[in-house]
């Protein structure tokens, strides 16, 4: 059985008076998680009267916790240079199964664009939940780091800064399955620029890594994803050339990371690295600074009902 949930329907996102770059909203979801195989999000983009905005800009979604409150991002994307998305077909897809415990019965969503023009866009998003054979019935997931409000609210890079990027976290005793779900967005145009002239981190190309008890586990790529095979063109802009992992006009890539032993009963210690290099601030950018935007989660699948992971 196949559900299709439609939540925001051409909602405006702009900046300026009487305008709003978020809008939030309550939604009816199927009621059983248990049931649920995928689920897949589809983001629509269409363009006010005054035209679409010029520039590819920050934007994910967000659904509150029922239980914390919490607003955990679900999915991110970046707008196209002044078009719309009619190429990506039914919009950009994001598969996040993997928050079907809390996209369930009544889910408070936020929508959010990072535009600072009052002409804007307007958003349409719709779940398409597929019953069936889940490889797991009971999901539950719980955020690591959540520096991605916006997209200079990330992490600064190559500079001392007081984020935290360790964790301690404790999966429960009967934890089948455990992974890590991230995604990371840089921005930035600072200096010194890499051998190729790609300043950071919006350009520069750099690989992270997850140590987990203080050893490597897994590396995050952050090169180039073919930006100009991106089937959302042509674009009013500079939308071809390779960014750091994203590219105008698409969704940003989900990094999963798969644990070998789901170390159920287990605490172990998380921390994100980047690679490492220092900013001089020489750039003539108004904004010296590089930064990469970042969500992190940890979930966990299992045969029965399960609680979510501890993480402080």
């Amino acid at each position: 059985m196949v559900h299709i949930v439609k939540t925001f329907q051409d909602v405006r996102h702009a900046f300026g008076e009487g305008l709003s770059q978020t809008a939030e909203g309550t939604f009816t979801f199927p009621a059983d998680p248990t049931k649920v195989e995928r689920i897949r999000m589809y983001v629509k983009l269409r363009c006010p009267d005054a035209g679409c905005n010029a520039w590819d800009m920050y934007a994910n979604i967000r659904v509150m916790h029922p239980d914390t409150e919490e607003w955990l991002e679900i999915g991110r994307y970046i707008t196209p240079y002044g078009v719309d998305n009619a190429q990506a077909g039914r919009g950009f897809m994001i598969d996040v199964t993997d928050f079907k415990s809390v996209l369930t019965g009544e889910v408070k969503l936020r929508s959010f664009v990072e535009v600072w023009g009052n002409d804007g866009w307007l958003v349409s998003v719709e779940f398409e939940i597929i019953e069936g054979n889940p490889d797991y019935p009971w999901y539950a997931i719980s955020p690591i780091l959540d520096y991605a409000d916006w997209s200079l609210a990330g992490v600064p890079y190559g500079e001392e800064h007081d984020f935290e990027l360790e964790r301690t976290v404790t999966i429960p005793s009967n934890a089948q399955h455990t992974s890590i779900r991230t995604i990371i967005t840089g921005w930035g145009h600072a200096t010194p620029v890499d051998p190729d002239g790609r300043p950071c981190a919006e350009w520069c190309f750099r690989t992270h890594d997850v140590l987990i008890n203080g050893d490597l586990k897994f590396s995050h790529v952050m090169d180039g994803l073919g930006c100009d095979k991106n089937p959302v063109q042509p674009q009013n802009g500079n939308w071809a050339p390779d960014r750091a992992g994203w590219c105008p006009g698409m969704a940003v890539p989900v990094r999963i990371n798969v644990f070998e032993n789901p170390m159920n009963g287990q605490s172990f210690s998380y921390e994100y690295v980047f690679e490492e290099w220092v900013n001089d601030f020489q750039t003539t950018a108004s904004n010296k600074h590089a930064y990469y935007a970042i969500s992190s989660f940890v979930v966990v699948k299992s045969n029965e009902p399960i609680e979510a992971p501890v993480v402080n």
